[in-house]
């Protein structure tokens, strides 16, 4: 079965989402295909500074920066290259302590240092970090973007997922705020699948939930800590 996972390398439900696709795909034999949505292009039409608070729009661009490299990497080093660079994002952004959440600290995850550390954990040439501030790669990411939207409807946000591409199902999430465990990811994959594929199925939310469970944010397994609702509302778009 080939799955395809549309993501944002700054968006924490994208990489735990990634992470557990990533142990989904050894059970249940899952070729995964990474491409790109971003939420800046999402957000492009927003008044960042009346809807969001004001460390998003620097995370939000730093996130199409690393996208436009991502796209690079893709047609100068194929997809192998690009699967070991969306890893390689989430180790430098998520896996590590925890960083001031403001707009400066955000712009960092965007340089053309950070991002060049994260092409050598990837093994790939630092140079490729120069499609940051290249706007002739929006085209592609825009296109892929708009592509997962069509697939979904446009009221959702991150990380979406396709089954059986490009004419299989696709759905928002699901969204996970901590790793399962390997008897729990199949399962967790098979009763997503199991729903998206009934037709008459709309929508499971539940807006109070946990922060995830990442380093970045200072939360170890087994801490709760109840946050917004980040994917609803008029923040729909905010990680």
């Amino acid at each position: 079965m080939d799955v395809r996972l549309w993501f944002d390398p700054i968006c924490p439900f994208c990489w735990m989402t990634s992470k557990w696709l990533r142990l989904v795909a050894t059970q249940r034999d899952l070729e995964i295909e990474w491409r790109f949505i971003s939420l800046r292009l999402l957000n492009a039409g927003v008044d960042y500074d009346a809807q969001f608070p004001p460390e998003y729009e620097a995370g939000h661009l730093a996130g199409l920066r690393g996208l436009r490299v991502a796209a690079r990497t893709r047609k100068e080093h194929g997809t192998e290259a690009l699967d070991r660079l969306q890893e390689a994002f989430g180790r430098h952004v998520f896996e590590r302590e925890p960083v001031p959440d403001t707009p400066a600290a955000r712009e960092t995850q965007g340089s053309d240092a950070f991002l060049a550390d994260v092409l050598t954990t990837a093994g790939l040439p630092t140079s490729l970090a120069e499609a940051a501030g290249d706007p002739a790669w929006d085209e592609i990411v825009q296109a892929e973007t708009d592509e997962a939207l069509a697939l979904t409807g446009r009221d959702v946000g991150t990380p979406i997922i396709q089954v059986d591409p490009p004419h299989g199902l696709a759905f928002f999430g699901p969204v996970i705020s901590r790793m399962p465990t390997e008897e729990q990811a199949g399962e967790l994959w098979d009763h997503a699948v199991g729903l998206a594929r009934f037709p008459g199925f709309a929508e499971l939310k539940r807006s109070l939930r946990e922060q995830p469970q990442l380093p970045s944010f200072g939360v170890s397994t087994g801490e709760v800590g109840v946050v917004e609702d980040w994917h609803g509302g008029s923040r729909r778009q905010h990680r």
